[in-house]
């Protein structure tokens, strides 16, 4: 990013409703915390982006030609739909730059929601598990035994174990470590309720080697932040949030079938473009949101940014290293989408820009003036595993 064009986060809402909300009512409340929290009126947003999942999880419909209009937002010149998978906030931080950067917009508003607790709970009412699942065309999974998502997630955990003899307990460690911090998050839902190693290997297996604690919630909720310029920012309510860095990557440079991108996920490309945008190197990150759909994700990626060398991620996490009070890096300090709330990238990109802000309350990071937040989601072939990564750095001054 170029130093006159610096984009800011500037406004920033979440909602998290009681069951029964919808995501638009949801998602249109975000829309209105987050400008109030810029301390902008409705009609001064005159760009908007909708976020939401696709590949992963069945195609799911889109609404960009109403939301808007659920919030009220009626002086935008355009407003659209993007996500793949869980890749949210790092792909509409990228779109909304370019509008932003040309001069196409002032303020873009960027709206995420999601109502899978209640259709969880609704599916209940029928003899049914689990979240509603639509399926793609094509899709050849239930044929083949893979039912959600964390059938082809375990495939990573499975060869990293097999491979450098990763053990359950280590990746029960996340998810410890992230409870410990959604315990010192008021708003998190399993704020107060702690758990231990042991509780981990007793919760009931999903796919092996993942048990329930292994995986990500789900939720009902929104969130919503407003990008705008750099010059803009300086004049409104709260601290401007920098987005300083910004990279890609996709897996489909390497063969599914040679099994690497079982143990390894698409960082490279994505860090080293974001690391050299932001000028910094990995020592300068203060804390990492780091997506978290389930355990193995956690633990490749803090392999691959570089905090553990590969193999070695399962005795990082096991030391404590990512837990309050440990000498490696804070990870998701939130709770996570193990331990906080399910929305996605968007999850982990508020937090870091609650850190920055130092807004954090118990859980503040001392002195956090640089966050990592990754996204990752999309399918090169169904049933597979999340192919895209997106790396965002985020900075205060």
């Amino acid at each position: 990013m170029s130093e006159r064009n610096r984009i800011a986060v500037v406004g920033l809402g979440e909602v998290h409703p009681p069951q029964g909300m919808s995501q638009r009512m949801s998602a249109s409340e975000a829309a209105r915390l987050a400008i109030a929290d810029a301390g902008l009126q409705t009609s001064d947003i005159d760009g908007a982006i909708d976020l939401r999942r696709t590949g992963g999880g069945g195609d799911r419909a889109s609404y960009s030609d109403t939301f808007t209009r659920f919030g009220g937002i009626t002086n935008a010149q355009f407003y659209f739909t993007i996500g793949r998978g869980g890749a949210l906030a790092g792909l509409a931080t990228a779109a909304a730059t370019g509008f932003l950067d040309r001069g196409l917009a002032k303020y873009v508003l960027c709206v995420a929601a999601v109502d899978d607790w209640s259709k969880a709970e609704e599916s209940k009412k029928h003899g049914h598990r689990g979240m509603s699942h639509a399926e793609k065309e094509g899709y050849w999974g239930k044929a083949l035994g893979d039912l959600r998502a964390a059938s082809h997630h375990s495939w990573m955990a499975a060869r990293h174990m097999a491979e450098y003899g990763t053990t359950s307990e280590q990746l029960g460690a996340i998810s410890v470590a992230q409870r410990q911090w959604a315990c010192l998050n008021p708003t998190a839902r399993m704020y107060g309720r702690p758990i231990t190693i042991e509780d981990h290997q007793s919760s009931p297996w999903v796919v092996e080697p993942y048990h329930r604690l292994d995986c990500s919630l789900i939720s009902d909720g929104a969130i919503a932040f407003i990008l705008t310029t750099e010059d803009r920012a300086k004049d409104l309510k709260q601290q401007p949030i920098y987005v300083s860095g910004q990279g890609f990557g996709e897996v489909n440079d390497g063969l599914w079938w040679e099994k690497k991108n079982l143990t390894h996920m698409a960082v490279p490309k994505a860090r080293d473009l974001a690391f050299a945008q932001a000028g910094i190197t990995l020592d300068d990150i203060d804390t990492a949101q780091l997506y978290d759909c389930f355990t193995g994700e956690v633990l490749l990626q803090l392999e691959d940014y570089g905090w553990a060398e590969k193999g070695g991620g399962g005795k990082f996490v096991a030391s404590g290293a990512t837990a309050p009070g440990g000498d490696g890096i804070p990870v998701n300090t939130g709770g996570g989408l193990l331990s906080n709330w399910h929305l996605g990238d968007a999850v982990g990109f508020a937090e870091a820009v609650t850190q920055l802000r130092g807004h954090a309350g118990e859980r503040q990071v001392k002195d956090a003036k640089i966050a990592l937040s990754t996204g990752h989601g999309g399918e090169l072939v169904s049933p597979s595993m999340c192919s895209i990564h997106t790396t965002t750095i985020l900075t205060a001054e």
